[in-house]
Order: C-alpha cells, then sequence, then structure tokens
C-alpha cells in the first residue's frame, strides 16, 4: 500500500488492536450520563480544527427536545495538505463507524449521515460494503445487540466544495441546497439537518471514541498535555523523506515532525494546511497543541530552495476560487490579498499599501461569516511577516 495510505505508528498507538463491536456492546449496557462524563474526564475535543469540546457538544444534543436528532460524520476534508481522513476512512472504519452509533445512542439519534468528499467516490462501494456487514452482525440497524437500540448510517457525497467543511455549509448542502454557511444562532445542536438538533464530528473524532469508551477517559488524558489530550493524526507533506500520515501526542514539537520525517534544510512550515499559519525556522521549537499551534493536522514542509512568495500566491488563488461568495470580507477580501501578492511580484507595490493589505485581512478574520473568510487572511499575514526579508530585500518599492 502506498506510504501516503498508512498510518505510521510513532506515537501512542490509539487506532490499532481494537476488536471489532466491542466498544458498542459495552456501551449498550452504560447510561447515557455515564458516557458523557467519559468522554468529558477524556478531554476530547473535535480533531477538525476548532477544538470545541465533543462532550459539551453531545450534552446540548443530548438535552435538546426534538421528535429527530441526527449525528453527522464530516469527512469533507477539503483542506489541502490533509489525507488523515481518507487513511482512517480505509484502514479503521470499524472505529469512525462505531463512534457514530456510540454518539447516536448518546444524544438520542437514530440516524447516522457520512458526509463524504466527492472526490473519496471511489470508496463509497467499499464503505457501504463495510456498513452491510455490520448489519449483518447486529451492530446497526434494528434492535442493535439485542439492546433495544436502532440506528442506522448513510452515506453521502459532497459535491466538491471546500467551504463545505463549515458545519453549517455541509448541513445546506445534505439538504440539497447551495453549500453556503448559515447564520449563527441557532446553531446545529439545536437546529441542524431538516431543523432538527444534529452533531457534526470529524471522522478523527469519532474514531477516538471506541477507545475512550473501551479504556476509559482518564487513559485518554494522559497522553498529549493537560489542555490538549490524547493523541493526533498529522498529514505530513512536502519536502521530506518520509511522508505520511502520523499518530503523534499532542505536544509534539515541529522540530520533532522534521527529524521524524526525514525533512532536510527547511525553511518554513505551514500548519494548518492552505488556511493555516506559516512559520520559520526560528519558531520550530513550538509546540502542536491548542495552547500553541493548533491544527486539523495538516503539516506541509518546505525547504529552502523554494519561493514563499509563490507558496502565498498559491494559497491566495486557492481561496478566491472556493470563496461561496456570500459575504462581501471574504468575496472581495480574497481578491484583494490576491492582488497585493501579484503587485509584489511585480514590484509594483509600497510597504504602506501592504500594510493597509494586512489590516484589511486582519478585518477578514473578525467579520468574515464562517471560517474560510476568517482564515484565509491566515498565510498572506504570516508569510509576509515571517518571510519578509526573501520577499522585500532588494527589490524597488514604489513611492
Amino acid at each position: 500500500m502506498n506510504t501516503l495510505n498508512k498510518i505510521k505508528r510513532t506515537g501512542p498507538v490509539l487506532f490499532s488492536e481494537y476488536e471489532k463491536g466491542s466498544a458498542v456492546k459495552k456501551v449498550l449496557e452504560m447510561e447515557r450520563e455515564d458516557i458523557l462524563f467519559e468522554i468529558k474526564d477524556s478531554g476530547l475535543k473535535g480533531r477538525g480544527g476548532a477544538g470545541f469540546p465533543v462532550s459539551t457538544k453531545w450534552m446540548i444534543t443530548a438535552a435538546a427536545n426534538a421528535d429527530k436528532k441526527f449525528i453527522v460524520c464530516n469527512a469533507d476534508e477539503g483542506e489541502p495538505g490533509t489525507f488523515k481522513d481518507r487513511v482512517l476512512l480505509l484502514e479503521y472504519p470499524e472505529l469512525v463507524f462505531e463512534g457514530m452509533i456510540i454518539a447516536g445512542y448518546t444524544i438520542g439519534a437514530k440516524e447516522g449521515i457520512v458526509y463524504l468528499r466527492a472526490e473519496y467516490s471511489y470508496m463509497l462501494e467499499f464503505l457501504e460494503n463495510f456498513l452491510e456487514e455490520m448489519r449483518k452482525q447486529n451492530l446497526l440497524g434494528k434492535n442493535i445487540c439485542g439492546k433495544g437500540f436502532d440506528f442506522d448510517i448513510f452515506i453521502r457525497l459532497g459535491s466538491g466544495a471546500y467551504v463545505c467543511g463549515e458545519e453549517t455549509a455541509l448541513i445546506e448542502s445534505l439538504e440539497g441546497h447551495r453549500g453556503e454557511p448559515r447564520n449563527r444562532p441557532p446553531f446545529p445542536v439545536n437546529t441542524g439537518y431538516l431543523g432538527f438538533p444534529t452533531a457534526v464530528n470529524n471522522v478523527e473524532t469519532l474514531a477516538s471514541v471506541p477507545n475512550i469508551i473501551n479504556k476509559g477517559g482518564e487513559w485518554y488524558h494522559k497522553h498529549g498535555t493537560d489542555k490538549s489530550t490524547g493523541s493526533k493524526l498529522f498529514s505530513v507533506s512536502g519536502d521530506c523523506k518520509y511522508p505520511g500520515v502520523y499518530e503523534l501526542p499532542w505536544g509534539t514539537t515541529l522540530n520533532e515532525i522534521i527529524n521524524i520525517t526525514g525533512a532536510e534544510d527547511t525553511k518554513a512550515i505551514q500548519v494548518g494546511g492552505a488556511s493555516g499559519i506559516c512559520l520559520p525556522a526560528t519558531e520550530f521549537g513550538r509546540k502542536l497543541s491548542y495552547e500553541d499551534i493548533s491544527t486539523g493536522g495538516s503539516i506541509m514542509i518546505f525547504n529552502k530552495s523554494r519561493n514563499m512568495l509563490e507558496v502565498l500566491k498559491n494559497f491566495m488563488e486557492f481561496f478566491v476560487e472556493e470563496s461561496c461568495g456570500q459575504c462581501t470580507p471574504c468575496r472581495i477580501g480574497n481578491v484583494k490579498l490576491l492582488e497585493g501578492v501579484e503587485m509584489i511580484e511585480k514590484n509594483e507595490y509600497t510597504i504602506e499599501y501592504i500594510e493597509k493589505l494586512k489590516e484589511l485581512g486582519r478585518t477578514m478574520q473578525v467579520a468574515s461569516k464562517c471560517g474560510l473568510g476568517q482564515s484565509s487572511p491566515n498565510p498572506f499575514i504570516s508569510i509576509l511577516e515571517n518571510f519578509k526579508d526573501e520577499i522585500f530585500n532588494n527589490k524597488p518599492v514604489l513611492n
């Protein structure tokens, strides 16, 4: 199998040695309140990048008074440089699906939906067959394990839009509408899919749940840091000898990533995909954690041969293309930031104007409607600030 399709077990092994169905059978003997407290004790936070406490999301959804509730697995994985969820779905689908069953049981849902990235359509038959096998084993469907709990999982393909990684845009897409973020409040935990309470969780988040149920929240909390518990999957790509998906404890430094992946002459590391921040060598001692550098899992390594202005232009072209155009800060702001990059390329800029564009980027971070516009200025600001000597040195500046 291709190296990018295997998890490199260099940290605490949370995704192996799991007996299929064991967590589901255990959880159906538990009270829902006890499940929620176990998840709370684990400190598990959303692995998609936002880091929202899973127990809080599930508690609010469980407390909502409604005829129907839904659990949605966000498998859109559209962030450039991220491919960990793909690996989980191919290698450990039982963990993902059983995490959904446990979530459904906990919040009182009878249906789960996997929103699968359109580019992952080649997985569809494999995943559908896996779900059918689970039904035959009485782990899905009616009266699961003879405990009176009904729950089933269905897969829906996305439409290839980056913005649908945002949970409310994803729900809009599921309902057959154009993928655009909703105004919040109300939040999906109260008014989600088809107007019913909905818990939306990332693939990796759900895959973490079965082992927490089997081994306990306290066990999970021992890994990582105090505020960033457990392990994390990192999709590492770029200028390194050993790219791939690595399972490492939270608190791992960028220098450790460089050593593990065999990277040499590293100039920069983009943490968090295209929408993340780009850090220079002076900051490689920083830790990957919610209290330092938070990330959904993408790590892009650039060596000294790379032109950082070209890297930035590539990112900004992506955001101009992927903006849904719904809100003005994102729709116009990204175009202006790209124009600024092109002005630097042509040496047709002033430092004062570039500083104004940075201020525009900071305004976008607070004024944009969803995470796309709030995060798209990150590479513009971080690359121009952290690599200004390379980008602006010895270039004529128009006055």
